[in-house]
């Protein structure tokens, strides 16, 4: 039954990806004493209720003696909201099961408060899956003081993005469109170079198959020391547009002070820069059933002359999007 409502709770959280940004995407689950699901809730923005309280709202009273299944510790502080863990004493919840500690300290504390008031605590349910899924991005930040960084490369066989004359509409197919832009309107931030931007003058908005776009829009990167023109494309303020005036993506992650999952988009030059510099977590690869014999590669880093210098990457997944091939893979 708990184990049932936490995989409820993980599938809320994906809800919140990227809305919730710098907070973690957190799902929760009420059960009443009988066990059944009276209130389900995940973090909504920055400034709004977190996933306990969403969740308390829509069981009201039958919260009362029943239990919260909770993705992450639920938090002891007071910031722009309440801390959570008290809004589930006030509930009058009788058990909290949750899935991973809060590695905070800022917020972390709400199982040993919930305890000392006589509330039954434990953690580590559904724990694994939980790292896994929607926390996964919040949890790099907390370890490592950076986004997570997924570099995407959209492909034929033989590793090109575009012909000779720079056509690339559209290599991979209606499937592999669509994933990519449900995955943006999870991004904090989406990154390209100047060369790009300029050749392309691209949007990088997140949008659905029908043109509309989606509620939440990632943060638009141009990394190069070139201006854009004042009519480009991502001026368009459809999503806000950072310029870094660099060469380095380490100034990137700087200008994203509260991002946790950003995706570097291309060209060949700057999937290179990120993964010369060692900032890459996850290489996402799409893959075409084509073939073009010539054309501009996938990715450039001239750090890589010989063959024991090159990137190796380990399989996690692979999956199929109509006639093309989604790979995911990560560092080794």
């Amino acid at each position: 039954m708990r184990e049932q409502a936490m995989a409820t709770a993980i599938a809320a959280s994906q809800a919140a990806v990227g809305v919730s940004s710098p907070n973690p995407p957190v799902g929760a689950v009420i059960l009443d004493a009988d066990g059944a699901v009276v209130g389900v809730g995940h973090t909504q923005p920055v400034g709004g209720p977190h996933a306990e309280v969403m969740a308390l709202r829509q069981a009201g009273p039958a919260a009362r003696g029943g239990t919260a299944v909770v993705t992450l510790e639920p938090c002891n502080h007071t910031g722009r909201t309440g801390p959570c863990a008290q809004a589930l004493l006030d509930a009058g919840v009788a058990e909290v099961r949750y899935a991973v500690a809060d590695p905070n300290p800022q917020a972390s504390g709400g199982a040993a408060a919930l305890a000392a008031a006589g509330v039954t605590v434990a953690g580590g349910l559904g724990e694994a899956d939980a790292r896994r899924g929607p926390l996964r991005h919040w949890l790099f930040r907390q370890e490592h003081g950076r986004p997570f960084v997924t570099a995407k490369i959209a492909a034929t066989l033989d590793g090109r993005i575009a012909a000779p004359d720079r056509t690339s509409q559209w290599i991979t197919g209606p499937q592999s469109r669509e994933h990519a832009h449900a995955r943006r309107a999870q991004l904090d931030a989406i990154v390209i170079g100047t060369g790009t931007a300029l050749a392309d003058d691209p949007s990088l908005t997140a949008r659905r198959p029908d043109g509309t776009l989606h509620t939440h829009q990632p943060t638009r990167v141009v990394l190069g020391t070139r201006d854009l023109p004042p009519d480009a494309g991502l001026r368009d303020g459809a999503a806000p547009l950072v310029q870094v005036h660099s060469h380095d993506p380490r100034d990137v992650l700087a200008a994203l002070p509260d991002a946790l999952w950003i995706l570097v988009e291309g060209g060949p030059g700057i999937v290179g820069a990120f993964l010369a510099a060692e900032l890459v977590d996850e290489v996402q690869v799409y893959l075409a059933p084509t073939i073009l014999g010539a054309g501009h590669s996938a990715v450039h880093d001239a750090t890589v002359t010989t063959l024991s210098q090159a990137h190796h990457l380990r399989r996690e997944s692979v999956t199929e999007l109509g006639e093309d091939l989604l790979i995911t893979l990560s560092p080794r």
